[in-house]
């Protein structure tokens, strides 16, 4: 079956066969990392739909909205190599009314985190994802664990919701380095790239570590080493359900979890670690 391209919920309607679906939601700019999420799925479902959407709502002001690296065609290409069945192209026009007004609250766990230093940032990511739930109608969602808050957000929405859909996290994918895969990677230089690097290094020596304590000492002091182009945002270490911090005594997994500024991009990673003996 050749790949189909929707524009609209209409096209969608009449790409979609029997069969079980699964949906791999995008900004584009896909690489290595967004094709671990689409073989996943085609492994969870008949039909794989692929959504590139660069959504305007998960942006606040000052952000890279207008520069987000946008390639279309390429990621096109990919699609078709990983035997995509229909790639879901909105415009924001199609995708939000001019007069909209409803949108999805991501209550107080959106409002920690990830969601402290981008306010509203949840509130645009699960409008989108739900809007596309409900255009799709997948099965099956498959999500980044490098996205660890937001996968626990769509969860959270689906559980309080009653959404009919199974959320499936897929392990983050990283260069032979250990930076993570991200669309914005491709704003750092060479030199800011190694910079980069320590944010690995910094989850992974604190992993090794048995108590919430000594993991974070452990991590912190592999920033604090940094070289001063690094911009620490935050480094958390949380319950993965509702991403609040941990103390000790603590025994099971959590998520550390951080975000830094390398330049002039923003760059965030995390790992699970299990804390415990």
């Amino acid at each position: 079956m050749d790949l189909i391209l929707a524009r609209n919920r209409t096209d969608l309607i009449k790409a979609r066969g029997g069969g079980t679906l699964a949906l791999v939601p995008t900004m584009g700019a896909l690489h290595e990392g967004h094709r671990s999420l689409i073989r996943l799925a085609r492994d969870r479902a008949d039909h794989v739909v692929v959504s590139v959407f660069v959504n305007p709502l998960q942006f606040g002001p000052g952000e890279d909205y207008s520069r987000y690296p946008r390639t279309f065609d390429a990621d096109l290409a990919a699609c078709r190599e990983e035997g995509v069945d229909v790639v879901f192209a909105p415009a924001a026009g199609d995708m939000y009314l001019p007069d909209r007004q409803v949108s999805v609250c991501a209550g107080e766990m959106g409002r920690i985190v990830e969601g402290a230093s981008r306010p509203g940032h949840f509130d645009g990511m699960l409008t989108v994802v739900l809007k596309l739930f409900n255009l799709v109608r997948p099965d099956v969602a498959v999500f980044g664990q490098k996205d660890a808050q937001q996968l626990s957000m769509i969860r959270r929405m689906v559980a309080d919701l009653d959404v009919p859909v199974e959320v499936v996290g897929a392990p983050t994918v990283r260069e032979p380095d250990g930076l993570a895969l991200s669309s914005r990677n491709r704003y750092l230089s060479a030199g800011e790239r190694r910079v980069a690097l320590a944010l690995s290094r910094a989850l992974r020596a604190g992993a090794g570590e048995p108590t919430p304590a000594r993991v974070r000492a452990a991590a912190s002091k592999v920033l604090a080493e940094a070289p001063p182009e690094l911009e620490l945002d935050y480094l958390v270490l949380v319950d993965p359900a509702t991403f609040t911090e941990v103390s000790d005594p603590y025994e099971g997994e959590a998520v550390l979890a951080v975000a830094a500024k390398v330049g002039a991009t923003r760059l965030i990673d995390n790992m699970v670690v299990r804390l415990g003996r």
